[in-house]
């Protein structure tokens, strides 16, 4: 339903496009007629025996009759936006109407023309009626088959104009979908780790487990808003890695220590919600949880250039050479591709006797 609900707007936009005169051809279509109107007078001027208003009937007669039918063509032209795809089909269905163009066209044209010249008292005259239908037919003809082919050119713009707003919309709807699937499993994969931390406390302190939920509810909640909006200040994502790590200190207590190095002027920009939480869960469960000595952690922010730079490192552990990366970071690395295409990056590798998991984000916003 999000689907069509994104695509839908684009689609029906483009398409009463389709319903109505581009103005490109309009314009092309009066400096044609205003062309020929003037060669035809300028003609005219050479030869004594034709007065100037007569080759502006004629032109202007001709003028009026095609543009009606040009007119009903653009209205119509909606109809057979289905063949742009195939242009043989195209011309054939447009040229078609032509056996009812051609006579109509001469009826229309000739009849004001004769009208008017009875109006002021001259006889109009014209090559014999075969002579006339034979000439219009071939001149209708090659006249329709040229802007048939410029209306073409405009209606096939206007179809690649839909097709790409329409894959546009459809790669938003896509990508926001695989956002939330990719935080759906970020929070059970979140919550289930915390929770396992509070199992082990209760049996041996139940203090420290009462403490440990009152901290785990106010990471709910703050976990809870972000699931409202894709990106959050950095000051509120650092204030659920420190909700974290209190949960955690209160399990390892002198096992670990945790230091933070923040830029204060970079507190407000934005970053992809609970995107360092994985991070620094890896530090306590790679780090802390598989040492006997004490483990030094590190959460670092700040500016390198054009780029928000963020690191969580950790002493005690180093990368094996058989190395994969868990669900935690897979989501990272996926989340950071689809906000930011190739303009954040993800690292993590040993640091002078820590491993340390870099990311850097563009300052400037995400990838278009």
């Amino acid at each position: 339903m999000a689907i069509v609900h994104h695509v839908g707007p684009a689609v029906a936009r483009v398409r009463s496009d389709l319903a109505y005169w581009p103005a490109g051809l309009f314009w092309l279509w009066g400096l044609f007629w205003l062309l020929m109107i003037t060669t035809a007078v300028q003609d005219a001027l050479r030869n004594p025996g034709i007065s100037w208003w007569e080759p502006i009937l004629w032109e202007g007669t001709s003028a009026l009759a095609a543009t009606c039918w040009m007119l009903i063509a653009a209205r119509a032209r909606e109809h057979y936006a289905q063949y742009l795809d195939r242009p043989l089909t195209w011309f054939g269905y447009h040229l078609r109407w032509l056996p009812l163009v051609v006579p109509t066209f001469i009826a229309a044209v000739y009849s004001v023309r004769h009208g008017v010249y009875e109006l002021v008292g001259r006889p109009y005259h014209h090559p014999p009626w075969l002579w006339v239908l034979v000439n219009e037919t071939l001149k209708l003809t090659l006249f329709a088959g040229l802007w048939l082919g410029i209306l073409f050119g405009f209606d096939s713009y206007a179809q690649s104009r839909l097709h790409r707003q329409r894959l546009l919309e459809l790669q938003k709807a896509l990508t926001e979908a695989e956002l939330a699937r990719l935080k759906s499993q970020l929070r059970p994969h979140f919550f289930f780790n915390v929770l396992n931390t509070i199992s082990a406390l209760m049996h041996v302190d139940v203090a420290r487990a009462d403490r440990l939920v009152a901290g785990l509810g106010d990471l709910l909640r703050i976990a809870l808003r972000s699931g409202e909006r894709e990106m959050t200040p950095l000051r509120e994502e650092l204030r659920s890695l420190e909700l974290y790590a209190q949960i955690m200190q209160e399990r390892f207590r002198d096992r670990a220590t945790l230091n933070w190095r923040v830029d204060p002027g970079i507190l407000e920009t934005p970053v992809p919600s609970l995107l360092l939480q994985p991070l620094l869960e890896n530090a306590y469960r790679h780090g802390v949880e598989r040492s006997t000595l004490p483990v030094r952690i590190d959460v670092t922010a700040g500016r390198e250039g054009n780029s928000l730079s963020l690191a969580v490192s950790n002493t005690g552990s180093e990368l094996l050479s058989d190395y994969r990366e868990g669900v935690g970071l897979q989501n990272c690395r996926e989340r950071l591709r689809i906000i930011y295409g190739e303009a954040a990056a993800l690292q993590v590798r040993d640091e002078g006797g820590a491993v340390a998991a870099r990311v850097s984000i563009p300052l400037t916003g995400g990838a278009t």
